[in-house]
């Protein structure tokens, strides 16, 4: 025989809590959205990693390639959804592109997201 429980009250007050602040815009959720969305990719994740662990903070894309064992314009076109996500910088040096991380944008990207 199956045990009945009692039923909570309905009233609203008593099962949601108000919001108190933190609430984003909408342009502002398309753009942490757009950020979380550059992320959700494994080889861009590591391209990040791999730019962050580097010596000096920066790296060349001719040292992105062989690592996540991928093409140069594929890792070109991942590292161009990363610098339009605000994610990392890219700086032209002759024929050589070199990315930074942009380590506010991803702490920025968290927080909105803490309580």
């Amino acid at each position: 025989m199956p045990t009945m429980l009692p039923l909570s009250s309905s009233d609203a007050a008593t099962c949601c809590s108000p919001v108190v602040g933190g609430v984003l815009t909408s342009d502002e959720a398309e753009r942490i959205a757009r950020t979380f969305k550059a992320l959700g990719d494994p080889s861009r994740v590591r391209l990040l990693s791999l730019i962050a662990a580097s010596g000096d903070g920066e790296a060349c894309i001719c040292d992105l390639t062989e690592p996540v064992g991928l093409s140069q314009p594929t890792v070109s076109h991942h590292m161009k959804i990363l610098v339009d996500a605000g994610l990392a910088t890219r700086e032209q040096r002759g024929r050589w592109a070199y990315y930074r991380v942009v380590t506010d944008a991803l702490e920025q990207a968290s927080r909105t997201l803490r309580p």
